[in-house]
């Protein structure tokens, strides 16, 4: 079920997920100053436990910055001289925090101190009732070094509240400049710009409904792309104004389409809420690997499927990690195995997406999973798209022979044929280990044509997914 305070305001003392720490930032530009010193080596003394993260950045300065986060009131100490809160040390810190890369451990004095003051300062407040004559600046706001800031416990509600205010005046913007464009029409010159969709997608940023920002940004590269751009386009347009006029409208949706819509507008879902649902226990085989890059982020997505066709829920599941400049993408799922696991969906009438549980044993080698014909694959989507229009794509997995037509490779059996995706990576590999014959392939379905990831034979899985950015040093592969 959807919750709309999914703020990172009052996260659990779990670690939180990334995209928690990307909610954080003040402004993009936060995140991608924060990312080059994400990274073990630019911290030393670094540490967390189950109040807060602490650790000295090692940067241009004589000393290091000294730098504290309360990762469970949500606190910043850092003693740069940036007046931005939080600063870029303190978002590289949770970002490390939130990758594991920070052990647990003693905080050194300069955290202890500033911790123990919060504490007390709390109690305090708890125990107190505060006067009618009260000084002007109370406690918490006292600024405890040059760059220190303390956020006071939130309301939940009035918070709730304020931001579904600035997610609709956001989504009743879009929806005018929907119109803007459909009344000048896709021949407008303007198009053609970045900084006409980078305007957008920065409003849309600022008013908190940063996975509409997303696709805007990648909206905009398929202007002039191609001969038959402005279909493309336009149907992307669609999608939009469809999300738009969606999110104003959430409690009159069913639960599932709600929790869809919101998640997909940019509402962030803590991990702690999806942790304390009914796990869906079952034999996981783990069917593919497609790695992207998402505005300065890698993206690595593993599907598995899994095997008992009782439980009632979707065969398929979605694992998603992220990994920043220089990080590694999360390698412990391999193509080709099995194991037997808990898994936690989030909420969503499709709900692809999951996050692992407890393990029950080691993985193991899987057998040849099943697969479909290419008409079936086809329902399966189509299925899929009448549940949430705007999915970007979906699993497949098909038993056809790789063929070409009209200049463009495809997968095709007696029942039809399904186009890969121009330039897809993995062709080559693919018509080799099938020698032009019927093969199994497991394929992510999306609206330019299906990315082949993995080539199931009977032996072994040849993961041929796409690889991840060659520039981010380290990215397992």
């Amino acid at each position: 079920m959807w919750h709309p305070f999914t703020t990172v305001a009052g996260v659990s003392t779990r670690r939180w997920q990334i995209e928690q720490v990307l909610a954080l930032a003040p402004r993009p530009s936060s995140v991608a100053a924060a990312q080059p010193l994400a990274v073990p080596a630019r911290w030393a003394g670094a540490g967390c436990d189950s109040r807060a993260v602490w650790g000295r950045c090692v940067g241009s300065s004589a000393e290091p910055y000294e730098c504290a986060v309360d990762h469970v009131e949500v606190a910043f100490r850092c003693t740069c001289p940036s007046r931005v809160f939080p600063c870029k040390h303190s978002l590289a810190l949770l970002l490390l925090w939130a990758r594991g890369q920070v052990a647990e451990g003693e905080p050194p004095p300069f955290a202890a101190t500033w911790i123990a003051k919060r504490l007390v300062t709390a109690d305090a407040g708890a125990r107190t009732e505060p006067s009618a004559d009260a000084s002007a600046e109370s406690p918490a706001d006292t600024v405890e070094g040059p760059a220190a800031a303390v956020l006071p416990p939130p309301d939940p509600g009035k918070a709730r509240d304020d931001r579904v205010a600035r997610m609709a005046a956001g989504l009743a913007e879009l929806d005018r400049w929907l119109d803007d464009r459909l009344r000048t029409g896709l021949s407008d010159p303007s198009l053609a710009g970045y900084r006409t969709w980078d305007g957008l997608a920065a409003r849309l940023v600022d008013a908190q409904v940063g996975g509409l920002a997303n696709r805007v940004r990648r909206l905009a590269g398929l202007v002039g792309a191609h001969p038959d751009w402005h279909s493309q386009v336009l149907s992307e347009l669609g999608i939009l104004h469809l999300l738009a006029a969606s999110g104003r409208h959430l409690g009159t949706l069913p639960p599932g389409l709600a929790d869809s819509v919101a998640s997909t507008i940019g509402w962030q879902v803590r991990q702690a809420d999806v942790l304390a649902g009914v796990p869906d226990t079952d034999t996981w085989m783990v069917m593919g690997r497609s790695d992207t890059r998402e505005d300065r982020i890698e993206v690595r997505r593993m599907w598995l499927r899994g095997t008992d066709d009782r439980s009632g829920n979707s065969p398929w599941a979605m694992v998603l990690s992220f990994a920043a400049y220089r990080q590694s993408l999360d390698a412990s799922l391999a193509v080709g195995t099995q194991v037997h696991a808990d898994v936690f969906r989030y909420p969503g009438s499709v709900a692809l997406r999951v996050l692992m549980g407890a393990l029950h044993g080691s993985a193991q080698p899987a057998g040849m999973p099943a697969g479909a014909s290419v008409i079936e694959a086809c329902a399966q989507v189509g299925q899929a798209l009448a549940a949430e229009p705007w999915l970007e794509r979906y699993p497949v997995c098909v038993v056809a022979a790789l063929s070409r037509a009209a200049g463009r490779w495809l997968l095709s059996d007696a029942t039809g044929s399904l186009p890969l995706v121009e330039g897809a990576t993995g062709v080559a590999t693919l018509l080799a280990c099938s020698a032009g014959r019927p093969v199994t392939v497991t394929a992510e379905w999306t609206s330019r044509g299906l990315v082949p990831l993995t080539v199931h034979l009977a032996d072994r899985a040849v993961d041929i997914g796409p690889a991840a950015d060659p520039s981010f040093v380290g990215v397992a592969s």
